[in-house]
């Protein structure tokens, strides 16, 4: 039910090493589609100190920019930051407050929600304005994803929310909007350190993150063996893409739960995505179905998979990748002459 005093959706920005995280980017996309529904504004909120390009916020659809630029909040800390956001939120009184489910977001939501006595939906995939009342719906897999449960928060205000990243789309970016920033004071005390940060290592990795990638080829279960994911990897290659994975294959312990596709794992859009051995589970699907375009291998005609595929190809893959991985180097290998 809609609350006169409370207004406005809000959007809490990640910046990390000075720079605006992705994530948020698509929060805001997301928080132009709920306020327009609501016809109220966007709000980014972000911390840090010196962060770069902290106009893009506007450009990618921000009304307004509260900005708490001050050294004590240049790195992350659990604290300071609910100590700041508390005070935003007692004085701008928004109406719904978003944040990405990163490490940093499923901290400090659950924190700030305590602190302002709200209520709390996490990791969630969709976000919706209830047409009967105006309620914000929030909708996540429940029971290991083997449902999607709708929650409300019909009696507090900020409504809040953590989103996956790769759920929601960016809007364009566009130059022109004006950029509104409102710099807010920060009074952080020694008390309000219940820790002291003395290192940070980074860890480094050479795997692209799945996210990221415009072409993924993906295994499950039908793969076989977890040698046979080598299979896939050559053809990853061939494509300039990389591997992802199914939760069965994760599951059994072939691949890292850092490549898997789905509703309990990452949400892609790639510009190319090849199921390899994949049935096509709804938890699946939830995590790839808007690729610009499927390609679907599997051995069962009636793999569910084949129906949200844009081709499709029954048989084999032990046959079919190394077939499609020499006809790829016979392509290339004719561009090249």
């Amino acid at each position: 039910m809609r609350k006169p005093e409370y207004t406005d959706v809000f959007v809490f920005v990640e910046q990390k090493n000075k720079k605006i995280q992705n994530v948020s980017l698509e929060l805001l996309g997301k928080a132009c589609d709920l306020a327009k529904d609501l016809n109220e504004k966007v709000t980014a909120v972000l911390l840090g100190c010196d962060v770069e390009n902290v106009e893009k916020l506007a450009h990618f659809g921000a009304d307004t920019i509260i900005y708490a630029n001050d050294k004590e909040l240049d790195i992350y800390m659990t604290e300071p930051y609910t100590k700041v956001l508390t005070e935003v939120i007692e004085n701008k009184k928004p109406d719904i407050f978003l944040f990405g489910a990163t490490a940093i977001g499923r901290d400090l939501a659950p924190r700030l929600a305590g602190r302002v006595f709200t209520g709390l939906t996490a990791d969630c995939t969709s976000l919706e304005i209830s047409e009967e009342n105006q309620d914000l719906l929030m909708t996540r897999p429940a029971f290991g994803g083997n449902i999607m449960a709708t929650i409300v928060c019909p009696d507090h205000r900020p409504q809040m929310a953590t989103v996956r990243p790769g759920v929601m789309q960016k809007i364009d970016m566009d130059t022109s909007r004006p950029v509104n920033i409102e710099k807010v004071a920060v009074n952080i005390l020694p008390e309000d350190k219940t820790y002291e940060i003395l290192e940070i290592v980074e860890e480094k990795t050479e795997r692209m993150d799945i996210q990221e990638a415009t072409v993924l080829v993906s295994g499950g279960r039908g793969v076989g063996t977890p040698e046979n994911f080598k299979l896939l990897e050559d053809l990853a290659a061939e494509l300039g893409g990389i591997v992802s994975s199914s939760r069965a294959a994760v599951d059994v312990g072939w691949m890292p739960k850092e490549v898997q596709v789905g509703q309990t794992g990452k949400t892609v859009r790639p510009n190319l995505y090849i199921a390899c051995g994949i049935s096509g589970a709804i938890q699946h699907l939830a995590g790839m179905e808007e690729s610009d375009f499927i390609v679907a291998i599997n051995k069962d005609e009636t793999a569910l998979i084949f129906e949200n595929a844009d081709l499709g190809i029954v048989g084999d893959l032990q046959k079919i990748i190394p077939a499609l991985v020499e006809e790829l180097k016979v392509a290339k290998q004719a561009k090249n002459q």
